[in-house]
């Protein structure tokens, strides 16, 4: 089998659509597994499981396919101007305006075609730890904030990864990083990044909006507007300056939804939200969690026309819904 050089495997991706392209040898991520014991030691990951519920598998990606020979890292830049949000709506964070994941596994599917061989794709699957392999292949380094920051698109990608039986020349690794910048620490409101380059979950925003049970009382608040997900180490990060001038004009793709309304959330059926938001994770696909964050943001937001649906949920059965709402109802009437 020929080698497959990096310019070949660049231009792959740009026929196919893929941002940034990168490849890298399929070798154990040791140091990534140690991380991963230690911080999950520490509790830093709350209940969390994902890529790291299983680092003897998801650090290991010479095991993901027999004969595995190369880890090929893809990202798919998901960025779009942010429309003028209507007062009742709330919003979700970029990555979830459509479904950016889906794309990128249909791109690489079809490069695995295009090398020939045994492959495996891997999207946003808890097989894999995606952000080593893209550090390693060239695609991104680390930063503070821990999120995979590429050179030209910044930290607004999603990543995927093709396991592969092809041999792959290696791309360089980026000599990058954050330098003496911690705008992202000083931005986070619950202080969740204070350990530069470590997440504690246990103050993340976003893993409250996608956590099982009542969010945190203390966090309500910082959520603001949001239903799900946080953007805010991303919105001040330098590395994402200047996309938005790129990407100026560029429409949304086909369906995007960076709002929703707020009162849709709370009256609409469980299959129709669960069916809906599909792309969404949220505990044991119950839609009762995306009512939770909907009451939340109802009562930051203060507005009128949703006190009915708050209110209705006040005299609800289900004990987290009627404690998030009596907040939202006490933040509506000035007692919060």
């Amino acid at each position: 089998m020929r080698l497959v050089t990096t310019i070949e495997l660049e231009r792959f991706a740009d026929e196919l659509g893929i941002d940034v392209i990168g490849a890298a040898p399929a070798e154990g991520y040791t140091e990534t597994e140690r991380h991963i014991a230690e911080r999950r030691a520490r509790g830093l990951f709350a209940d969390m499981r994902f890529t790291m519920a299983r680092p003897e598998v998801s650090c290991h990606p010479e095991t993901l396919l027999p004969n595995a020979r190369t880890v090929i890292s893809a990202a798919l830049c998901y960025y779009a101007e942010e429309p003028e949000r209507s007062p009742g709506d709330g919003r979700l964070p970029r990555y979830t305006w459509f479904d950016a994941y889906t794309e990128l596994r249909e791109k690489l599917e079809d490069l695995g075609r295009r090398l020939g061989g045994e492959y495996r794709v891997l999207v946003d699957e808890n097989d894999h730890v995606d952000r080593e392999g893209a550090v390693r292949a060239g695609v991104g380094f680390y930063g503070k904030n821990t999120m995979l920051i590429t050179r030209r698109y910044g930290s607004w990608v999603v990543l995927g990864t093709l396991v592969t039986d092809a041999e792959i020349e290696r791309s360089e690794p980026l000599e990058l990083d954050c330098g003496s910048c911690t705008l992202c620490i000083e931005a986070c409101p619950t202080g969740a990044l204070d350990e530069p380059g470590t997440l504690d979950s246990t103050r993340c925003l976003s893993y409250w909006s996608q956590a099982p049970g009542a969010i945190r009382e203390e966090y309500r608040e910082e959520l603001g507007t949001q239903v799900y997900g946080c953007d805010i180490c991303q919105d001040v990060c330098p590395w994402n300056r200047g996309i938005e001038k790129r990407r100026q004009g560029e429409a949304p793709a086909s369906g995007a939804e960076p709002h929703v309304s707020l009162v849709e959330w709370l009256e609409a059926e469980d299959e129709e939200l669960r069916n809906r938001y599909e792309r969404l994770y949220f505990p044991r696909k119950d839609p009762r969690y995306l009512r939770r964050n909907a009451l939340v943001a109802a009562g930051n937001l203060g507005h009128p026309e949703q006190r009915p649906a708050v209110e209705a949920y006040a005299q609800d059965g289900d004990p987290l819904l009627r404690e998030h709402a009596e907040w939202a109802l006490a933040r509506l009437n000035g007692e919060l």
